[in-house]
């Protein structure tokens, strides 16, 4: 499933490790907010966040999670409710694939409301994808489409990826190459003109 740095869907359902990548970088997600961007997630998301008990705590996982009761608090990831029927529909196809509960609420959610879902984790793009049909993005893609749209600098690339790396985030490798594809697809559009 390659990704299209001119064009990314608005209204999002994200899963829990999207969340986290998207408030890893306080510029990624002020930019994404700023154009247009919407995210939302389950309620079961939610408890993944701010809830659910953890082996151990980290201080960046603390401050993503204040970052991100802060955020649902107020209404700027909005919180949505999964409806049984939605995860029943799902759960037959999904008990081959292994994925979490947070990924299965997402999926139901936006197959009912016909957003796109946004995943780093590969089974759940996959299966939302191809079983589901349902449109699928990353937060790598996210951040082409910004680089694409003149939304994100050049210069503020490396910072916003040293930024994610810091809250511990593994997407660091994946953030840099969806830079380079961005500007190749600038290259290519300023070359076909």
């Amino acid at each position: 499933m390659a990704i299209d740095p001119r064009r990314f869907l608005r209204f999002n359902v994200a899963d829990t490790c999207s969340i986290w990548n998207i408030l890893s970088s306080a510029l990624l997600y002020s930019r994404a907010s700023e154009h247009g961007c919407m995210f939302c997630c389950t309620e079961y998301v939610r408890y993944e966040c701010l809830t659910k008990p953890r082996k151990a705590s980290y201080s960046c996982e603390s401050k993503l999670q204040s970052v991100a009761h802060r955020e649902m608090d107020a209404g700027r990831i909005k919180l949505c409710s999964v409806e049984i029927e939605d995860l029943q529909q799902v759960s037959a196809l999904a008990d081959r694939k292994r994925l979490h509960r947070g990924e299965l609420s997402t999926i139901a959610f936006a197959f009912r409301t016909g957003q796109a879902v946004l995943t780093d984790d590969q089974a759940a793009r996959h299966f939302a994808f191809n079983l589901m049909g349902l449109s699928v993005q990353t937060v790598p893609h996210l951040l082409a489409w910004l680089v694409h749209g003149g939304r994100v600098s050049d210069g503020e690339c490396e910072d916003l990826i040293v930024e994610h790396a810091a809250a511990g985030r593994p997407l660091a490798g994946h953030l840099r190459i969806a830079v380079k594809l961005a500007r190749e697809c600038l290259l290519q559009d300023y070359t076909a003109t």
